[in-house]
């Protein structure tokens, strides 16, 4: 079940990659996050709102678990998803999607340097092979539209920030579900920490105001979605991390790129080329998350 919950917070993240390509080219992404942000906090306390109608368990506090969702918060979601979208911007969706997914190279460490979480010999191997393949289904020189120097600098630097924060994010993430089985309302927590750091950043509201009210519906509605998808994301990686181990729940949640690609394909009309190479990639993806289900 833990592979099942990772996939379907792989496909979520996938999603709002997508839908950010098009979110920032209508609404610039310093008004847009705030609207992700308040989606992060708003659409989680409703899905826990329903969960604790229905649940049979009590609902309980713990401090511990909520300040760990909270840093993770700060680190992942405000840090993390942030730089994730200037990363879209200024690379693209299939480039963002390749730095999202070596976010576990961070998150393998830092499960082993928090949570004390140790991979077998099987285990290391699988993932070096999902990372093989991942490293395959990498656009090819000429493939996609060249960056400057410059731009390329950038992009690289917001890459790696966004892989980091994701990477550790998720590990702390992990570390409050051990302690507090609440992925709903950690959401909620993360989030709220997040927009928190966001607001105490922010300099010129004046800017963002005239662009909240200078965005048009679909813009809104396209930032809306982004939020949806990355809690919904959250939730679903919070769950399968507590039946599955840490960095092999963040390894199956970053191949983004298995997705990514052939969508990238059908909407942009082939500017993105899916060839043997990116088949091949998926493929070895696809069987290295077989054989860890399988296991």
């Amino acid at each position: 079940m833990g592979i099942t919950y990772a996939l379907l917070a792989m496909l979520c993240f996938a999603t709002n990659i997508m839908i950010t390509r098009y979110a920032v080219a209508r609404l610039p992404v310093e008004a847009g996050f705030f609207i992700v942000l308040a989606t992060n906090v708003l659409f989680p306390a409703a899905l826990f709102a329903a969960e604790l109608a229905v649940r049979a368990a009590p609902y309980a506090w713990n401090w511990k678990g909520a300040g760990l969702f909270a840093i993770g918060g700060v680190i992942g979601t405000f840090l993390g998803r942030r730089f994730l979208f200037d990363a879209v911007r200024i690379l693209g969706p299939s480039r963002a999607s390749v730095f999202h997914s070596t976010a576990p190279a961070f998150a393998l460490v830092a499960a082993w340097l928090l949570a004390d979480e140790v991979l077998g010999a099987y285990e290391i191997a699988l993932m070096a092979l999902v990372w093989f393949g991942l490293w395959l289904t990498q656009p090819r020189a000429g493939s996609v539209q060249a960056l400057s120097p410059e731009m390329l600098r950038k992009g690289m630097l917001v890459g790696l920030l966004t892989v980091a924060g994701f990477g550790f994010g998720n590990v702390l993430r992990g570390l409050a579900m051990r302690v507090w089985d609440e992925a709903a309302l950690g959401t909620v927590v993360a989030s709220l920490a997040a927009l928190a750091c966001q607001f105490v950043v922010t300099r010129d509201w004046a800017g963002i105001a005239a662009q909240l009210r200078a965005a048009d519906r679909k813009a809104v509605l396209l930032y809306t979605g982004c939020g949806v998808f990355t809690s919904l994301g959250s939730i679903f990686i919070s769950l399968a991390m507590t039946r599955l181990e840490i960095a092999l729940a963040v390894l199956v949640v970053h191949t983004t790129p298995v997705v990514i690609f052939p969508v990238s394909v059908w909407l942009l009309k082939n500017r993105e080329a899916l060839n043997a190479r990116t088949v091949l990639g998926a493929a070895l993806v696809l069987a290295g998350i077989a054989f860890l289900a399988w296991r």
